[in-house]
């Protein structure tokens, strides 16, 4: 079975390629009577967009979104709702010099060994460019969210190489994210982070990080144990991201290093309800969501296609050199913190539609 749908509640569907006509996705399970409209959906994807700086892509897209569905009077109807944004600034041609070479670390030969072809054209479905319709969508789960339950998602760049913030994620505002293009919200950090990716840039090469996600004002109780727990089902949307190969929860690694003495969190009464003393769990326990602010890492690798030459092999099997060309991030982390934002957003609407389906009490 393909894997082109996430959730199960609130399901997306997504489809579309880098040199595609369009890129669009399917949100079923939406409730009826959210207010909804392109330009909310559009301020999320105007944070994903190539070409919006110096240090990100140079391909132009506006990526103009339509609701061609599920809505009426500006409203959600609760039947599906149909995404769709068309490509404009293709350029194929910049990809023919790769139709017959695998590009180092790229996902070219594993889609080649599944499918026994592929599209080169900027690697098809393995292109960023999908991401698109996960945002859009995930602009929708974060306006629910929001709306109903005052549930803030906020992520931010925390490292650039080996440059890393040491800024109190519990204080950090969607103000000082955006200040500036790296979205970073340490401002001294920020430009040393741009500084380092347009050296590389320059250089030819790409360099990777940590994004940061924090989720305020949670409500307890989300999360499917065993196999669907919250943290299980937020792991696995951000490992479905372009170029992720780490996510940690809470302590994440650092608890490997800490007794139980140190790492549990303690808990009193305030104001006449139970909390907890700290928070090294992140926010969930036993897979359930506790209440306070869950929080997570997300690490970013460098971006696979670089104008360095390197070692690679042709269909031919056959030893090469290559250099790839063409229009890529340095690093793919500024675009990459509303992605994170909407796959949050996304995990958490489908675990809240799933606990008022079958929780009791108020909800």
């Amino acid at each position: 079975m393909a894997g082109n749908s996430f959730g199960q509640l609130f399901k997306i569907t997504t489809c579309g390629e880098s040199h595609g006509g369009a890129v669009g996705v399917i949100v079923d399970g939406c409730p009826s009577g959210l207010s909804i409209s392109e330009q909310d959906i559009q301020q999320e994807l105007d944070r994903r967009r190539p070409g919006q700086s110096s240090i990100t892509t140079l391909r132009n897209e506006r990526d103009t979104i339509r609701i061609l569905s599920g809505l009426f009077e500006g409203k959600t109807t609760g039947t599906p709702l149909l995404l769709l944004a068309y490509n404009a600034d293709m350029r194929p041609e910049d990809y023919e010099s790769l139709k017959n070479v695998y590009r180092p670390s790229h996902a070219d030969f594993t889609y080649m060994m599944k499918y026994g072809r592929r599209d080169f054209r900027g690697s098809g479905r393995a292109s960023a460019r999908e991401t698109l319709a996960r945002v859009a969508a995930g602009a929708i789960a974060k306006k629910f969210l929001k709306q109903s339950l005052n549930m803030e998602i906020l992520s931010y760049v925390e490292q650039v190489g080996h440059l890393c913030t040491q800024i109190d994620h519990e204080t950090v505002t969607s103000a000082q994210i955006e200040a500036n293009i790296i979205r970073c919200p340490d401002p001294i950090l920020a430009k040393k982070m741009i500084q380092l990716v347009e050296k590389v840039k320059r250089e030819g090469d790409s360099v990777g990080g940590v994004v940061k996600c924090i989720i305020r004002h949670m409500i307890p109780g989300l999360g499917e144990p065993v196999f669907d727990k919250l943290p299980a089902d937020l792991g696995k949307a951000m490992l479905s991201i372009n170029a992720v190969k780490g996510f940690e929860i809470g302590s994440g690694f650092k608890g490997a290093y800490m007794h139980g003495s140190e790492h549990n969190d303690q808990m009193n009464i305030k104001n006449g309800k139970p909390a907890f003393i700290s928070n090294h769990a992140g926010g969930t326990l036993g897979g359930i969501s506790t209440g306070e602010d869950i929080y997570f890492r997300v690490a970013f690798k460098p971006t696979s296609s670089i104008s360095k030459t390197q070692q690679t092999i042709n269909l031919q099997n056959e030893t090469v050199a290559l250099s790839t060309k063409g229009r890529h991030d340095p690093c793919v982390l500024p675009r990459a913190v509303p992605i994170v934002e909407a796959m949050a957003g996304l995990v958490l609407m489908d675990h809240y539609l799933r606990f008022r389906s079958n929780s009791v009490g108020d909800k």
